[in-house]
């Protein structure tokens, strides 16, 4: 929009000019004039929640939204500026510079000072935005020269600097609940000004669910396969454009995965696989891998996380869980794609369906805690070298005191008591999972039997 410095004091200013409206999309036509209109996101705009009272109020300075595309972040935005009856710029995160940005600044102050009108200035994408460009804005949104709102599709804890993030109020939008979507197509369909409703068109209920169920919360998606179902198919003998669900099958493509393999979406994502195969739920972990792979992710990193969750999770209740993963990621490697898929879910399922034990995982963890936190612990002297037996007597040191027992020698069991450490402590703490009950009576009997000739353990922090 082109800055007009002359808009008389109160008014707003429509980014589109009413002539190019008649041209637009449906979904620009469509856009809500006010918050009534606005579809979803009834956690931010319900009565009585914190950014409608704030908006109504006018009482707001900074805001970020988050979300997805086509949940409303852009109509928020004109939606609050209308409300507000302030000055609306537009900027690009893609097409802007900081010679742009201070431009818009200037006009800002000149506006205020000659009219007394606040500008709204809106950033979309606003992660596209670098250090710079984000450092140029903040002495104006502290002094209150702009009123700022941004809109991204990234996480903004990653994606925009701290110091922006300090001085703004974040809301995530959500996508857009089938049953609205469907209210504001029909809404869409009767509409004679900005809508179809001058065009004689009926829409199948069914066709209108599918709209909505395969736009997956995008209403901008979701009206503009409406229009294509209606503007593309020609009228009956009667004058009548009749949609059914094999038309609307056709005018809505399949939606693009918003799935960034360096950012937001791509860690969510590894990490609800990572947690439905530790949770025991093989369907949610064959969705969230089928999710990945759909994506274009990297079948290496999958792998590598079967690996670990092989290792982490199932641990000792199925050692044969990590010869599985291995397995699946030689073979993946192998094969490539799109075969990759089948041994990457024969190891998901695996890992998701195998008894659960994470002791070993917790032993190292503690152990190493007591190494980086606790005091330094000498290796005991009938575990050490010759060399150091031979030092230990020159001490006074006993010579059975230096002796090292070879477990093999001892019984069928091939176990004799003897200190591994200086103090006794208890860091691998088995469970009853699995196959790994029978390493926790195994490990029982052998403590006992090392407490009838040491003592108790001191467990430590362990």
């Amino acid at each position: 929009m082109q800055a007009d410095l002359f808009t008389p004091h109160g008014s707003f200013r429509d980014p589109t000019p009413e002539s190019q409206q008649r041209h637009m999309p449906l979904a620009g036509r469509m856009r809500p004039e006010s918050l009534e209109e606005v579809a979803g996101q009834s956690h931010l705009l319900a009565p009585g929640k914190l950014l409608r009272r704030a908006i109504e109020t006018d009482r707001f300075s900074s805001l970020i939204f988050y979300g997805p595309p086509g949940v409303g972040k852009t109509t928020l935005a004109y939606v609050i500026a209308r409300s507000t009856s302030a000055f609306f710029v537009m900027l690009n995160g893609v097409e802007s510079n900081v010679s742009e940005i201070r431009e818009k600044i200037a006009e800002a102050r000149t506006r205020m000072s000659l009219h007394g009108q606040k500008t709204i200035l809106f950033v979309d994408e606003l992660h596209r935005f670098n250090k710079a460009q984000q450092d140029v804005l903040l002495p104006h949104l502290e002094r209150g020269t702009v009123r700022f709102i941004g809109a991204t599709t990234e996480n903004p804890y990653f994606a925009i600097n701290s110091a922006m993030l300090s001085r703004s109020q974040i809301f995530p939008l959500e996508p857009v609940p089938d049953a609205e979507i469907i209210a504001l197509l029909r809404r869409a369909l009767q509409d004679p000004t900005r809508g179809l409703g001058h065009t004689p068109a009926e829409v199948a209920d069914e066709a209108l669910a599918h709209l909505a169920l395969k736009a997956d919360g995008d209403v901008r998606k979701a009206l503009t396969a409406l229009e294509v179902a209606v503007l593309s198919t020609p009228p009956a003998a009667d004058g009548v454009i009749r949609v059914d669900l094999a038309v609307a099958e056709e005018s809505i493509q399949k939606k693009a995965i918003k799935y960034d393999r360096a950012g937001d979406g791509h860690y969510d994502t590894i990490s609800a696989f990572i947690k439905s195969m530790r949770g025991s739920d093989p369907d949610a972990a064959l969705y969230w891998l089928a999710y990945m792979l759909n994506a274009g992710e990297d079948i290496r990193f999958i792998a590598r996380r079967l690996v670990i969750c092989a290792s982490e999770d199932v641990g000792l209740a199925d050692s044969n869980a990590l010869r599985v993963a291995l397995a699946a990621a030689q073979a993946a490697e192998m094969v490539g794609m799109p075969e990759a898929r089948i041994p990457l879910a024969h190891a998901t399922v695996y890992i998701a369906t195998a008894p659960k034990s994470n002791s070993a995982y917790a032993g190292i963890n503690a152990a190493l805690q007591d190494v980086r936190e606790g005091k330094t612990l000498a290796v005991p002297d009938h575990l050490a070298t010759p060399t150091r037996k031979k030092l230990a007597r020159l001490r006074g040191v006993a010579e059975a005191d230096t002796q090292y027992k070879y477990a093999h020698d001892y019984g069928d069991d091939h176990f004799v008591p003897q200190a591994y450490l200086p103090e006794g402590r208890l860091y691998y703490h088995p469970t009853s999972n699995g196959m790994e009950l029978r390493i926790s009576e195994r490990m029982e009997y052998l403590r006992q039997r090392r407490q009838e000739v040491q003592g108790p353990m001191d467990k430590g922090q362990g």
